[in-house]
């Protein structure tokens, strides 16, 4: 849980996250494990087909949800279950404890609830002397350790079989084994006698289909069944967003979550409950049922055009799986109670923006969370709209007011890029690195080295290098953002010599600035809707594309300026249609074959940036671009995982950012290759700095600076 005031206290737990080898260890595992086993789970399936399925299921309900809680609540209570709805957690633990007490209730099981973990139901029932007891493996051992849940499926994966294995011995007052099986034995035995002697069993619901009343669990324990049918009262507790129309909505949804969440095809056990069963302890022989929904600012989320897709989520918990954040710092300290992607954006719904506003701005914008979510929410845009409403409501930090101020003004801030390049100089000691960092930057940002500003800007070197197309197959124009046209200008002019090698006439508009996105990362929201409507207008020439060799500003460009400005601004979705990264204009659209390159076959790997493959679903032309361009490719095992660069994130995150990029850089390393290419400046910032700092033994360049160099 969150107790961090600001971001200086939350860097600290983070730091403290990111020395425990262990966590560290285990996490790396995980998210290596982790995607060789989904993809065999889904592998003779169509992912997308089955995503889309659920999103449908799962919006039409939300635009409902009044209608189906009226109908699962005639339905259920036919069956003999009493339903109730709680407007807040509060009011739901209240219901519970006073079910508690009617019913002289003294041990309570649960199966694992994230709804009760919301409402922090243990908690109030603790209070009334109620005895509690989590029945979940991992859920049973971190509540004996007095700690949250880590993760949303697997609560306990941060702990080691030897800390389990003293955790028991403390337990049980006797030596216990670290092997697994050993204490999977001893949490039976004891458990078991824990259901037997409960009055009362809480269980979560994964799904609550209102043509029958009936609710359904997905387990892998078995736990839930014991739950569920052993004590004399059932209390389940859940969310609004869980209702749904059919069987056949559910079962959309079941298709998907184990796929996603554990590579599993399907969950050890599916129970389905339609009212109260039989029950021999029970008056009368007769379970009693009740069934409680949360509300919990739902209600009021499902009306919000953009934040209403938060409601699809199936707490698959897959968002955290594919996290490099998460990867590096675990669920603690990437989340409140709600972990991973979907945590940031649920904490500030359910648990206030105080426990959100150092949460918030602790995404990477990698964009692999939307990639991989099963209910297709845009978690990092949904991210970023969190951040930029905390500071419109308590008020903007100076920095990024600054940021913001300097970056809609074009002419100020390049005015400020080349006042910078003369006062660097002190720094740089003759170098194209800044080498003596002023001590307190250094001390956080050592680990790779920053470049410096170029001595002169592209724009300032593009009408000598203007090249003279005769007859065109294109006319192009060339979006360069901030740092390839000020720090990296030698990367824009490889691209224009391999485009005018390849019949492509340039042109690059002088009224263009950076994109936008620091802006977005810094929740500086207006502003970034101000850079939009300068570069939209500094590029509203006759051309047929607009290429940029950023893949990060790619993605901004093509999909947030839509965002940002309207789905209906007409200007900006057909800015936004021109939009293509220069590795997909190479291959999709000139179509360039190995006849203009010499083929020298040096060994080379790549780092797909965040935005290329995801952001962009640019694969497969990288790869292509530089076996044309007459290069070995050698692919690095994680070729398309986060650099850890992030833009602002690396300055406000170092250490997560440094952990992240010493991966990565022992990755390229085990390909042997002799060059890591790339399709962006930011993650060549990162990756060069890095390996000059590390000496990794490898060049780091742009796929079109190799490309220039073997041109024929």
């Amino acid at each position: 849980m969150q107790k961090a005031k600001n971001l200086s206290e939350y860097n600290e737990e983070l730091r403290e996250a990111l020395d425990n080898t262990f966590l560290r260890g285990a996490m790396d595992k995980f998210a290596t494990a982790y995607p060789v086993g989904r993809a065999n789970a889904f592998r003779e399936y169509d992912v997308e087909a089955l995503i889309e399925e659920v999103v449908k299921a799962k919006d039409a309900g939300l635009t409902r949800l009044d209608e189906l809680y009226a109908e699962f609540k005639a339905k259920a209570e036919a069956n003999g279950v009493k339903v109730h709805m709680a407007k807040d957690g509060d009011e739901a633990n209240e219901i519970v404890a006073r079910i508690a007490a009617e019913n002289k209730c003294k041990i309570i099981v649960k199966s694992k609830s994230m709804t009760a973990e919301e409402t922090l139901l243990n908690h109030r029932l603790e209070k009334d002397g109620l005895e509690v007891v989590e029945t979940d493996l991992g859920e049973w051992i971190i509540q004996l350790r007095h700690e949250g849940p880590s993760h949303m499926v697997m609560p306990a994966i941060h702990l080691s079989r030897y800390q389990v294995a003293e955790l028991f011995s403390q337990v049980t007052k006797h030596d216990q084994s670290s092997d697994i099986q050993r204490l999977v034995k001893v949490a039976r035995r004891e458990l078991r006698q824990k259901y037997a002697d409960a009055d009362m069993g809480v269980s979560g619901v994964n799904f609550a289909i209102a043509e029958t009343g009936t609710i359904g669990l997905m387990t892998n324990e078995g736990n839930a069944r014991l739950v569920t049918t052993l004590p004399r009262v059932h209390v389940a507790i859940t969310g609004i967003d869980k209702l749904c129309g059919s069987l056949e909505d559910a079962l959309k949804i079941l298709r998907v979550v184990p796929k996603n969440a554990t590579g599993q095809a399907i969950t050890s056990y599916v129970t389905w409950i339609s009212g109260a069963n039989e029950c021999q302890p029970a008056p009368g022989g007769k379970k009693e049922m009740h069934i409680i929904f949360l509300d919990n600012g739902r209600s009021e989320m499902a009306k919000d055009p953009l934040f209403a897709q938060v409601l699809r989520c199936v707490r698959c918990g897959a968002c955290a799986n594919v996290c490099p954040v998460y990867r590096m710092v675990g669920g603690h300290q990437m989340g409140h109670i709600y972990i991973g992607a979907i945590g940031l954006i649920l904490t500030y719904f359910f648990h206030g923006k105080d426990k959100a506003k150092n949460l918030v701005q602790n995404c990477i914008n990698c964009q692999a969370c939307k990639h991989i979510c099963a209910a297709g929410i845009d978690l990092p845009l949904l991210i970023k709209e969190i951040h930029a409403r905390i500071l419109d409501e308590d008020g903007h930090p100076l920095p990024s007011m600054l940021l913001g101020k300097l970056l809609k003004n074009r002419k100020l801030f390049h005015a400020f890029l080349r006042t910078a390049k003369m006062a660097q100089r002190p720094l740089t000691g003759g170098t194209q690195y800044i080498r003596h960092l002023p001590h307190i930057f250094s001390k956080d940002h050592g680990f790779k080295a920053l470049p410096a500003i170029a001595a002169k800007p592209f724009r300032d070197r593009f009408a000598a290098l203007k090249p003279t197309v005769s007859a065109p197959k294109y006319r192009i124009a060339l979006f360069s953002g901030c740092v390839q046209d000020f720090v990296y200008p030698e990367q824009l002019e490889a691209a224009v010599k391999v485009l005018a090698a390849h019949n492509v006439a340039v042109d690059f508009p002088m009224d263009q600035s950076c994109c936008g996105l620091p802006l977005q990362m810094m929740g500086e929201k207006k502003a970034g809707v101000d850079v939009a409507k300068q570069n939209i207008a500094a590029m509203s020439g006759d051309y047929d594309y607009i290429i940029t060799l950023c893949a990060s500003c790619a993605s901004h460009l093509k999909h947030n300026y839509p965002f940002l400005l309207g789905e209906n601004d007409a200007e900006a979705k057909a800015f936004a249609e021109k939009v293509i990264p220069f590795s997909a204009f190479m291959t999709d659209v000139l179509g360039v074959t190995a006849d203009g390159f010499k083929q020298t076959q040096e060994r080379a790997t790549l780092h797909a940036p965040c935005h290329l493959c995801r952001g962009l679903d640019v694969v497969e032309q990288p790869r292509q671009l530089l076996a044309l361009g007459g290069y070995e490719y050698a692919q690095a095992e994680q070729e398309q995982v986060c650099c850890g660069f992030g833009g602002t994130y690396s300055a406000k995150f170092p250490g997560i950012s440094e952990q992240i990029l010493k991966n990565k850089l022992t990755d390229a390393g085990r390909t042997g290759a002799e060059v890591l290419v790339t399709e962006c400046p930011g993650c060549i910032m990162q990756l060069r700095g890095g390996a000059e700092v590390n000496k990794s033994g490898f060049a780091v360049r742009h796929i079109a600076e190799v490309l220039a160099d073997h041109l024929k």
